[in-house]
């Protein structure tokens, strides 16, 4: 099934991009009726596409809630969790610094900003993205929801992960008198991935739309004015890769090859739709497949995804730069090292913003004084570079996963070889056997 679904998604990504291009050499006209009748066909297609994002976000609240739960419950002591927690956060401060730091090197070795061809804009001009300073009162508030209904209803992964930590340990301590909720969550984590199973079978239907709707407005033109800026990201993003699954390798082994084919389906996803949540479910399943215990997985992979966006990082430094080297604006060493370590902390805090990157680049800009407005270059190509960003996120905590399961004593050889430690029910009883265990959540 996974193979025939990477099939007809890679079948729905070469026609969205044959159809599209069609649509946009034969409609297109420079500004007249065929360009009003290309965006009225790009808004047929986003139907389809944001159709298939609603489903998504329909299964990401209760899959989050329910397989961290149940995870936290089986790890049987809070000092599990603890370790885990710990480790996933020094892994991802570490990752983050790497990302940051490898999109100053090459936007500093390529200068991709210093000979761009195209007019600036005045530097009064407003780039039309909201911008949001870092302010720590409104980052640790925002961190624990209101209420976990809110929470869930808005997809707030973050305050979902917060919520669903206090229920799993409570249930820890309460013990055999939590053991039906346990089963009642361990249920309905199996029903969620089912209902993920009928809903990805819409994603080449949605890849297709996603791909030819943005090509039959913005045409293949829109890609070659900022061909340069997009190369070099792109190998960047390519180094970020080997570097991340090199580490992998060297931590978890000779596998981590086989990490890369469980997770060519979500990676493919995420790429097509410019989404990593749409690869949250896919991605969740290949770690189980691979041998990443499901309370491993469900735990680190939720944090990594408010976390460990290593695609956004490498694109927040890297954009930065080449909007202040297209405006001329040389920026010392001591400004840029502050640049990578105010963006360190600053994008911690936009999880589950809308285009957060770009939130995160615009108070970036103002804080040294850049022209806002030089957000309008990478505008009309950031739904591509936004594509890549999507891929190496996933890329980035699927490896994140692997790497911690290692660090916690798993083999990883199968699914029942990796488990670390007996699942326990809450109390610390014997291990959980039959249906209900969560151990064979996904198998």
């Amino acid at each position: 099934m996974a193979k025939r679904l990477t099939l007809f998604i890679l079948i729905g990504l070469v026609l969205g991009i044959v159809v599209g291009l069609a649509l946009n050499l034969s409609l297109a006209d420079g500004g007249g009726a065929g360009d009003a009748r290309l965006k009225e066909i790009a808004g047929y297609f986003a139907i389809v596409t944001s159709l298939f994002l609603r489903l998504i976000k329909m299964i990401i609240a209760p899959l989050v809630f329910s397989t961290l739960v149940a995870g936290i419950a089986h790890m049987g002591d809070t000092s599990a969790l603890g370790r885990v927690g710990g480790r996933a956060i020094g892994w991802f401060l570490c990752a983050s610094l790497v990302s940051l730091t490898l999109g100053l090197i090459l936007v500093n070795f390529f200068q991709p900003g210093a000979s761009v061809g195209i007019p600036i804009p005045p530097i009064d001009t407003a780039s039309g993205v909201d911008k949001a300073a870092f302010n720590l009162k409104d980052f640790v508030t925002h961190i624990v929801p209101a209420s976990i209904v809110e929470a869930m209803a808005t997809n707030e992964i973050l305050q979902i992960v917060v919520a669903s930590l206090f229920i799993g340990v409570a249930m820890t301590a309460v013990g055999e008198k939590a053991a039906p909720l346990l089963r009642g969550i361990e249920a309905l984590a199996q029903v969620i991935l089912q209902v993920t199973n009928y809903v990805m079978r819409f994603a080449p239907l949605a890849v297709f739309a996603a791909v030819a709707g943005t090509l039959a407005e913005r045409g293949a033109g829109i890609i070659g004015d900022l061909a340069y800026f997009m190369a070099t990201f792109y190998l960047g993003m390519g180094l970020l890769w080997a570097l991340l699954i090199g580490v992998g390798f060297l931590i978890v082994g000779p596998r981590m090859a086989e990490l890369v084919r469980y997770i060519r389906d979500p990676l493919l996803l995420a790429f097509s739709t410019a989404s990593s949540e749409a690869a949250y479910p896919r991605t969740l399943e290949a770690l189980d497949k691979f041998g990443v215990p499901p309370r491993i997985a469900s735990f680190v992979l939720p944090l990594g995804y408010s976390f460990n966006l290593d695609g956004s990082m490498i694109y927040m430094t890297f954009a930065t730069m080449f909007i202040a080297q297209a405006y001329g604006i040389d920026l010392s060493l001591g400004q840029q090292i502050t640049m990578l370590l105010i963006l360190m902390v600053t994008s911690k805090g936009v999880a589950g913003v809308p285009r957060a990157s770009l939130v995160v680049i615009s108070a970036t800009l103002a804080f040294f004084k850049i022209p806002e407005a030089g957000l309008l270059l990478i505008l009309a190509v950031d739904h591509f570079l936004d594509m890549g960003r999507s891929a190496t996120n996933v890329v980035g905590n699927a490896v994140a996963s692997a790497v911690i399961a290692k660090w916690e004593g798993g083999r990883l050889d199968t699914p029942e070889a990796a488990e670390i430690v007996p699942a326990r029910a809450p109390s610390g009883g014997p291990p959980a056997t039959g249906p209900d265990s969560f151990d064979k959540l996904g198998g």
